[in-house]
């Protein structure tokens, strides 16, 4: 197979906020041009990204959320504040679909935390985020490639239909797999991030024909706290097509290895035609906002198991904020793809 290949649009990096509101102060950005910048460096020369259009994240986002997000930070501006865009108010209960003048409404509107700024470059990266996972997914679909790495960033998981939140602005994974679906394709995505992958599951909650599986902190100490506890199932005709494994701080790789072997065994039961692997490197033991204790090592091994099961694989590209070990971490895992299929 040779290496996997792999695709990034520097016009990801112009999402830039300067700040996050964090355990009740103001804390600089974790989500930084930089991790992307070191993943690149050391996986040398990266192909660039096609230009899929709207359509594609409109069979998945809700048309008034992309208008929201394409304007929300010239609104921003034009109401007179400066800084990146934050809202500060959330509807929790009886949120209806109401018309809201104030960019401060629609912000608490389609998002649902403090964490999550639109600053002047976020749509632009985000839009290409979205479109590097769409040209990762046609080296699979188009070109007869095994597997192929999409260094999306601003990262996606934690984004529904109709909002932003942890990082997160439009779901690339959830973008590819419905592309994939919309091919005839049948679908299982793994998420393995540290945190789970809320938007992912809300997105696909109710459909019986895409397996989500998710192996992730458990959710009763750490974000995104309200989803990704283990009795969560799906809903309606997906029920069933939901599957947590949620994991205590300090999991090592020897109780990661059970879970993930749990979460294969569903996945093949699934019987997809592709599998889409939401990885996250915020598992890694010296991340600074995360309590897992994998090491480089386990990433290669971790890769090596997916392969074993023979599905052809979109890596896309979420977590992970020790940004000095992010480039190594992501090499051991494609290096496990690769070193499966010699």
């Amino acid at each position: 197979m040779g290496p996997v290949p792999g695709f990034f649009d520097l016009r990801q990096l112009a999402h830039a906020p300067a700040r996050e509101l964090h355990n009740g102060g103001w804390v600089e950005y974790a989500e930084k041009p930089s991790r992307a910048e070191n993943i690149s460096a050391s996986l040398g020369e990266l192909s660039g990204a096609k230009d899929f259009g709207l359509e594609p994240l409109l069979a998945v986002h809700d048309p008034a959320y992309i208008d929201f997000l394409r304007l929300a930070y010239t609104d921003w501006r034009a109401s007179g504040r400066e800084g990146d865009a934050i809202g500060y108010t959330w509807p929790i209960a009886h949120r209806r679909d109401l018309r809201l003048d104030r960019i401060d409404a629609r912000l608490g509107r389609y998002s649902y935390d403090a964490a999550t700024p639109i600053a002047e470059g976020t749509w632009d990266a985000a839009y290409w985020s979205a479109q590097t996972a769409l040209t990762a997914l046609a080296a699979i679909v188009d070109e007869g490639r095994r597997t192929s790495f999409a260094l999306c960033r601003p990262p996606g998981h934690h984004a529904g239909r109709d909002y932003c939140g942890g990082y997160c602005y439009l779901n690339n994974a959830a973008i590819a797999a419905r592309r994939a679906q919309q091919k005839g394709l049948r679908v299982a995505i793994l998420d393995i991030d540290y945190h789970h992958g809320n938007g992912t599951q809300d997105i696909f909650l109710e459909d019986p024909d895409l397996l989500f599986v998710s192996i992730h902190a458990d959710p009763v100490n750490d974000y995104p706290f309200f989803w990704g506890h283990a009795d969560e199932r799906g809903d309606g005709k997906g029920e069933g097509k939901t599957i947590n494994l949620p994991l205590p701080r300090g999991t090592d790789m020897s109780r990661y290895r059970e879970a993930l072997d749990m979460a294969l065994q569903a996945v093949g039961a699934h019987r997809p035609d592709l599998l889409v692997l939401s990885f996250g490197a915020d598992t890694f033991e010296d991340d600074p906002i995360s309590f897992f204790r994998l090491r480089e090592g386990d990433y290669r091994e971790i890769a090596s198991r997916i392969a074993a099961i023979d599905l052809p694989t979109l890596i896309v590209m979420e977590g992970g904020y020790a940004i000095d070990a992010l480039g190594a971490n992501v090499s051991a895992l494609l290096s496990g793809f690769e070193s499966a299929a010699i």
